[in-house]
């Protein structure tokens, strides 16, 4: 084959070759060999072809297919006006266990994070000196009250002596002395006697509340110090239960005056709650002085807490009710979009084509925006299907 026979081949390849790729460039044909969504050459500015819409979109010659989406109905209803914030929650009642006696802890009565009730026995010291001690106390209390009466019984009968004038003032005054002298030492022995009583209830360690127990800090066997700052345990009351969060300062003088007409209604979400399971309270305690540090304010919910939903140490999720706007406009979230000069949505006019629609959105409360300005009530907003649309562009409206 010859140099010049080659040359020839050479150059039908290209031709055949610029042809295949003049036909792909016209028609529009990805890699499978399957009709793209690319808009013709003029289609493709501003999202229309020649004459309509490109391939892709509407058709190249014309309006061509609507796109599937969904929408949803501007409601105009009352809705609630939160203070959303992060809270900690905090026991209602912290109690530390300490030991007012020394002693050996000779029992210990519960299991650590155990629900115990008020005036459980949680821990007890050895009582047996504090019996002795009790007992001496009670020997010394009886004698000094046998000598009291015996000092009493005197003065009664020279007080008749006296009176008969068989005995002198100076005579009988003395045993009025010795009367009064054993009546107070009787009642300093009656005083030690509770005294030592007192000392022997403290061997017997009870909860001052009903709650949960946390760690044993001093297990039996142990020598318990009653000078000894640490505790040996505590107890946390979480019926009811605490929840504090701040808030900016700006809404302090709001919520104040809520607070003084009603009650305000506050949920509280932990951050491990089931489904979303909110727990409802109310705002009980506003800090007396703003946080300089931060610019707000705290403040404390309580909740009853039946189901122990929430735990001390934990974060949750707050939102406060302040009050309900009446008549406002609401949208599903997913209907807004945001872009170049802000939020927007489409809105679906009466011939079925999408309208770009500026709009101002007051807030979002879970996965409904509160409209300010753009829309009115019963207007339709595409919900699904956002990105293939375009001014004008036609839509036909899918169930959801």
């Amino acid at each position: 084959m010859g140099i010049l026979t080659i040359k020839r081949l050479v150059f039908l390849v290209l031709i055949l070759a610029l042809g295949a790729g003049y036909y792909i460039y016209q028609n529009g044909f990805n890699l499978d060999g399957k009709e793209s969504a690319v808009a013709g050459r003029e289609g493709g500015k501003g999202g229309a072809g020649k004459g309509g819409a490109g391939k892709g979109g509407a058709g190249k010659g014309g309006a061509g297919a609507a796109v599937p989406i969904t929408a949803a109905l501007v409601e105009q209803r009352s809705m609630p006006v939160k203070l959303d914030a992060i809270g900690n929650v905090e026991a209602f009642t912290s109690v530390a266990i300490k030991v007012r006696v020394d002693g050996q802890i000779t029992e210990v009565n519960f299991k650590e994070g155990q629900e115990v009730k008020q005036g459980d026995i949680l821990f007890k010291i050895d009582p047996g000196p504090y019996t002795a001690a009790l007992k001496q106390a009670e020997g010394t209390a009886a004698r000094d009250r046998a000598t009291y009466e015996r000092a009493r019984q005197q003065d009664a009968r020279n007080k008749e002596l006296l009176e008969q004038k068989f005995i002198s003032a100076d005579g009988y005054a003395q045993f009025q002395t010795n009367a009064q002298t054993a009546e107070a030492v009787a009642a300093a022995s009656q005083a030690a006697v509770d005294n030592a009583r007192v000392q022997f209830e403290y061997t017997t360690i009870r909860s001052p509340i009903t709650g949960y127990a946390g760690k044993i800090l001093l297990q039996r066997g142990n020598i318990a110090r009653a000078a000894d700052p640490s505790p040996i345990a505590n107890v946390n009351q979480v019926h009811p239960i605490y929840v504090t969060f701040a808030v900016p300062e700006q809404r302090l003088a709001e919520i104040r005056k809520r607070m003084g007409s009603a009650l305000l209604a506050v949920e509280a979400t932990p951050s491990d709650a089931i489904d979303g399971k909110r727990a409802v309270g109310k705002l009980v305690f506003i800090d007396n002085a703003v946080d300089l540090s931060t610019g707000t304010i705290k403040l404390k919910a309580q909740f009853e807490n039946l189901d122990n939903a929430l735990w001390p140490g934990q974060f949750a999720q707050v939102s406060m009710r302040l009050f309900d706007q009446a008549d406002a406009l609401v949208i599903p979230a997913k209907a807004v979009q945001t872009g170049p000069n802000g939020q927007f949505v489409f809105v679906v006019k009466e011939d079925s084509s999408v309208e770009v629609r500026p709009v101002t959105i007051t807030r979002t409360d879970g996965d409904l925006s509160i409209v300010a300005t753009g829309l009115k009530k019963d207007e339709q907003v595409v919900t699904q299907g956002q990105l293939r649309l375009a001014s004008g562009t036609k839509v036909t409206i899918s169930k959801s």
